[in-house]
């Protein structure tokens, strides 16, 4: 007899091979990490204007390249052109905003100081045992920490300014990505979906809950968020509220996070406005927070998206914030994503254990019949030859 070579045996070559591909993984990943703002927006973007890819597919008679150029014309001058313009306008804003806050134009403690003498004497008491009813000092403070912020916001910008060329090399990579994503996506899904380990109905299923929370996140919330920025903005315009355009921008910012929301901008103001006697006006805010504002989120993400797609609020501010913390601006997708991901590979897992416990009991049961004693044959007595 011959002994089995141990270096070639199949166990052998296919833990090989496993750890090759992870550590070619790993190192792409590694590789990929300064542009993985350019890659991940890419892909977003794919997946949310995928449906709009597949009408210019048709319209230019099955011509993919020339269909993803199309829809690269029309995410560039609907979505980033318009959204480069707004931030821009938003920061000269806040600069002015700021400008006129700390040259005394902005009268903040007149304000603060209305608000305080509508408060109860109890109130009142408390505030000046924890030195918060000196309105002046309050000013001084927020004049200080104002002065902190801007500093560090100029000497970021300063280094934003110094590394204009990798911003610029980073939108062009997402934009030479997202053509090609555009245009080979579905044959990329497909060489994924056949390269993961994994069953072909769970694969369908992971990818497709990856796409639908891309769509719910970016399209939906995105979306949502900015309707509830300009309708609070609009508000604040009509009340002649200064930095309306600003507010607007974080009430917009605040609709990301459920649970929250604008509510934390307008409502101030509208508690502002009815502590200064400005009853019919604070009363108009209030009512087109809850009724305007408030059911854009219920009325609208549901049409965009789908009843179907979305995740519990809490999961959602909960992976929205830890991954703001986690990959910044990007989070705000990824957290998201990687909630699904968490929920649907469990959900798969358990479905996986629940089908192999009914299918244990089966199996028990064909084992014990066969190993079941079998009733023995009565011997028939020979016959008697006659």
């Amino acid at each position: 007899m011959t002994s089995s070579d141990p270096v070639n045996s199949p166990l052998l070559q296919n833990k090989a091979l496993l750890a090759l591909v992870v550590i070619a993984t790993v190192l792409f990943a590694i590789v990929l990490s300064p542009l993985s703002g350019a890659v991940s927006w890419a892909v977003f973007i794919a997946i949310v204007f995928a449906p709009l890819q597949e009408r210019s597919v048709h319209v230019c008679r099955g011509r993919r390249g020339w269909a993803a150029f199309g829809t690269l014309v029309v995410i560039v001058f609907s979505v980033l052109v318009p959204t480069a313009l707004l931030t821009s306008s938003i920061g000269h804003e806040a600069a002015a905003s700021y400008q006129r806050f700390k040259s005394g134009e902005i009268q903040l403690s007149a304000y603060l100081q209305r608000g305080m003498d509508t408060l109860p004497a109890w109130v009142r008491a408390g505030l000046d045992r924890f030195d918060l009813f000196d309105i002046a000092e309050v000013q001084r403070k927020l004049v200080d920490a104002l002065g902190r912020s801007s500093q560090a916001l100029t000497s970021r910008a300063f280094i934003i300014g110094q590394n204009t060329l990798q911003f610029v090399v980073n939108f062009f990579v997402m934009l030479y990505l997202l053509f090609f994503l555009l245009r080979d996506g579905k044959r990329l899904a497909a060489a994924a979906a056949r390269a993961l380990p994994l069953k072909p109905q769970h694969t369908r299923r992971l990818l497709n809950e990856f796409a639908m929370v891309v769509r719910a996140t970016v399209k939906g919330n995105v979306v949502v968020a900015l309707v509830q920025g300009t309708l609070g903005g609009l508000a604040f315009w009509v009340l002649d509220i200064n930095g309306a355009l600003l507010w607007g921008a974080i009430m917009a910012l605040l609709s990301l996070l459920p649970a929250v929301g604008a509510a934390l901008v307008w409502g101030p103001v509208a508690l502002y406005l009815l502590s200064t006697g400005s009853i019919w006006p604070a009363l108009g805010l209030t009512a087109w927070g809850v009724l305007v504002i408030g059911l854009v989120d219920n009325v609208l993400r549901p049409i965009m998206v789908g009843k179907e797609t979305r995740l519990p609020d809490y999961l959602v501010l909960v992976a929205t914030l830890g991954g703001l913390a986690v990959f910044g601006l990007n989070g705000f997708v990824i957290g998201p994503v990687i909630a699904a991901m968490f929920l649907a590979t469990w959900e798969i897992f358990a479905e996986v254990r629940a089908e192999e416990q009914q299918q244990l009991p089966q199996a028990e049961d064909e084992i014990a019949v066969e190993r079941a004693p079998r009733p023995r044959r009565r011997r028939r007595p020979p016959r008697s030859s006659s």
